[in-house]
């Protein structure tokens, strides 16, 4: 599936370090969450849409690669795109960056992926809505980079 990308940022808050003075490894998942919720909420729908639908989407599996560290008010960028699509599950696969504007580049802190499978809200698994399989496929084929309204 082609990897059309949507990023939104997101400015670290002191509450997001360590002692280390840096964005604590679990914080990295919020921020895959933010990314992928403002994905939805532009091109497919809400979350509280999915569960008017009767099925929600929880995650099954999680992965990151941390290259380098954030810092508090470090302004972040979340790029998040749809890399598979099936009827039961999507994954979401994510790159946060940060603007090096000393050295004029862009340096990768992590990336990652998320996997989820539709279930029903009891728990059983379920086929996602054709509509929600056809607005993904449209989001993931388009060329270029959207970038967030909500910062």
């Amino acid at each position: 599936m082609a990897e059309h990308s949507f990023t939104t940022t997101v400015r670290v808050l002191y509450g997001d370090t360590d002692a280390a003075g840096v964005v604590y490894n679990a914080n990295y998942l919020r921020y895959f969450e933010k990314g992928r919720t403002e994905l939805m909420r532009e091109w497919i729908c809400t979350y509280s849409d999915i569960e008017k639908m009767g099925f929600i989407l929880p995650v099954t599996e999680c992965w990151a690669r941390y290259k380098a560290p954030a810092k508090y008010d470090d302004l972040l960028t979340i790029e998040t795109s749809i890399s598979e699509l099936s009827k039961y599950k999507c994954k979401f696969a994510y790159r946060i960056v940060r603007e090096d504007r000393e050295n004029n580049r862009t340096q990768l802190l992590v990336k990652g992926y998320t996997v989820h499978v539709a279930t029903t809200t009891d728990g059983k698994l379920t086929r996602l809505p054709e509509v929600i399989i056809s607005q993904m496929a449209q989001f993931a084929a388009k060329p270029e980079k959207m970038n967030s309204k909500a910062k």
